[in-house]
């Protein structure tokens, strides 16, 4: 089993980072405008989100090749 990658408010952190609002679909056309950011350390708890609908998701880091 992998490890968990979206996470509902009130879940632990398991690692610290950025993390940010993702949606219920994960479309383009209705990606979020101006979603929640948070900085969380290991084992913080996440906040609630703008609407029950979103989660909490790692913010991706660009890769340098």
């Amino acid at each position: 089993m992998g490890e968990k990658t979206e996470f509902e408010p009130g879940d632990k952190a398991p690692n610290p980072g950025i993390y940010t609002e993702v949606g219920e679909a994960r479309s383009f056309h209705t990606q979020i405008q101006n979603p929640k950011r948070v900085e969380l350390k290991r084992g913080e708890t996440f906040p609630k989100t703008t609407n029950k609908d979103r989660k909490w998701k790692k913010a991706e880091k660009a890769r340098v090749h």
